[in-house]
């Protein structure tokens, strides 16, 4: 193969009109491509774990105030819908999900090289810049990740297949709290900062070795036609209405909008919750602690993972995010070991709802799939807002207090969990993707409509039936005279 064939044979672009069965992918067939998009998963729950830590240590080392350190979450957060809604969304209706896997690492890359001068320059206005620069490119990753687990295999799956890959998220964000204990806060505050420089260092070198093997990789890419195809054969037939009214669509990212917002302020003011409430912790401890609790959140996801093989999703959803509410609330009054185990508790509860609300928000939607995709995903913009309302309340009143406004939006996240369980017309999408067959039996016959394994399994079938009828002679028979 020349140099020219290899990179036709690895061209970006993908029309979108063209079936390439990539949605009626058989668990076998998907294990790869899932396999590389969930170590994007892995990355961004790093990142975001990195940056809880972060919050607390630039409180200490640049002697700002908890509301003003939300920035962070700002700057991240707020970048998340210039990219679903902006560059990444346009990138992948027109390129599709291996250029926007690409695209997102390259921002990932160049956003943690330009934080480490403004590291050097204790520049917090300069690192949230840069920080804004990789949440461009982890929001461009999301638009694209998330929609590509939940299509990527069979239908009836695609929750369990989310909150799996999403619990290598859960395990970045374990990963990184420990290191920060470790790094950030067991140092002085001049080595501290030189210890985080080489902690983007390494990010950056090694997103853009992955976006390298993105490049080489061959993975199916899933187009429009693709996901009509599968939202007919379901029946789901959501994708028949104008984009403009897949009102499920934007509740769904309304949801994610108050949920988001709630997960990301109880995990940003952790540390300070257990310093507030625990006379005796130390930002090293606590940042263990918040460790501990993120692996209760990991926990969450393979446990909801496991439940969801026997319990439909849009149930196990339901009572995940209604426990949420119960034990935050108590959260707000309480101090020492009974408030920071509420805590362990609604982080364990919060585990599964971030990717079900993706996977039963994209339900149906056929064709609108990759621009619906964006909508979900920029609903993770209330991270940008609900920490800022949280840092306030927690300097006029403290953190306990403070939890107070993670619990209301906790109940407007509540409303589609909801909706999606009583009202028939989300319930009945989302129970058409649980009962399908579609990717169970091999790819389906564009001619017949009939899976081709199921044919092979009839044509075995009629061949078994065939050998066991008597053999016909073909001599004539004697005319007796």
């Amino acid at each position: 193969m020349g140099f020219k064939d290899f990179v036709r044979s690895r061209s970006l672009k993908v029309k979108d009109s063209k079936r390439t069965k990539a949605a009626e992918l058989t668990l076998r067939e998907s294990i790869y491509p899932i396999a590389l998009v969930t170590v994007l998963f892995f990355l961004w729950g790093f990142s975001y774990g990195l940056l809880d830590t972060l919050n607390k240590h630039f409180q200490n080392t640049l002697n700002i105030t908890k509301a003003r350190s939300a920035g962070l979450q700002g700057a991240y957060f707020g970048a998340y819908p210039l990219a679903s809604l902006g560059h990444a969304n346009w990138i992948l209706r027109h390129y599709g999900y291996r250029a926007t896997f690409m695209w997102g690492l390259f921002l990932y890359g160049v956003g943690a090289f330009i934080a480490i001068p403004c590291i050097k320059a204790h520049s917090f206005g300069g690192f949230c810049a840069a920080i804004a620069i990789v949440g461009s490119g982890l929001g461009s990753l999301e638009t694209a990740a998330n929609p590509y687990i939940t299509v990527c295999g069979p239908p009836k799956y695609s929750e369990i297949r989310i909150n799996i890959s999403q619990a290598f998220n859960g395990i970045g964000t374990v990963i990184a709290p420990v290191l920060g204990s470790y790094v950030f806060f067991a140092f002085s505050d001049e080595k501290a900062i030189q210890n985080v420089q080489w902690v983007y260092v390494a990010i950056g070198i090694f997103v853009f070795l992955l976006a390298l093997a993105f490049f080489l990789s061959r993975i199916p890419e899933i187009t429009d036609a693709d996901m009509a195809f599968q939202a007919n054969e379901t029946h789901a037939n959501a994708d028949d209405k104008p984009f403009w009214k897949q009102y499920r669509l934007f509740h769904a990212a309304a949801a994610q909008f108050c949920y988001t917002g709630a997960q990301v302020a109880i995990a940003s003011y952790f540390i300070n919750y257990v310093r507030d409430t625990q006379s005796w912790s130390t930002d090293s401890s606590a940042a263990r602690f918040l460790s501990g609790a993120q692996g209760a959140f990991a926990f969450g996801r393979f446990f909801g993972s496991f439940v969801m093989n026997y319990v439909r999703p849009r149930w196990v959803f339901l009572a995940f995010l209604t426990s949420c509410i119960v034990f935050i609330a108590p959260a707000t009054t309480q101090d020492g070991w009974t408030g920071m185990s509420l805590l362990y508790v609604v982080l364990f509860f919060e585990s599964i709802c971030f990717p079900t609300i993706v996977a039963l928000g994209m339900r149906g939607l056929g064709r609108h799939t990759k621009r619906g995709s964006g909508w979900i995903v920029a609903g993770v913009s209330g991270g940008a807002v609900v920490p800022p309302l949280t840092g306030v309340a927690a300097d006029a009143h403290g953190t306990g207090k403070a939890m107070v406004v993670p619990l209301v939006f906790f109940i407007g996240a509540l409303t589609y969990a909801v909706a999606v369980n009583f009202v028939p017309a989300y319930r009945n999408t989302a129970d058409a993707f649980s009962t399908t067959d579609l990717g169970m039996g091999g790819h389906v016959d564009e001619e017949t409509g009939v899976s081709e394994k199921i044919a092979d399994e009839k044509l075995g079938d009629v061949e078994h039936v065939g050998n066991d009828l008597p053999a016909y002679s073909e001599q004539p028979r004697a005319i007796s005279s």
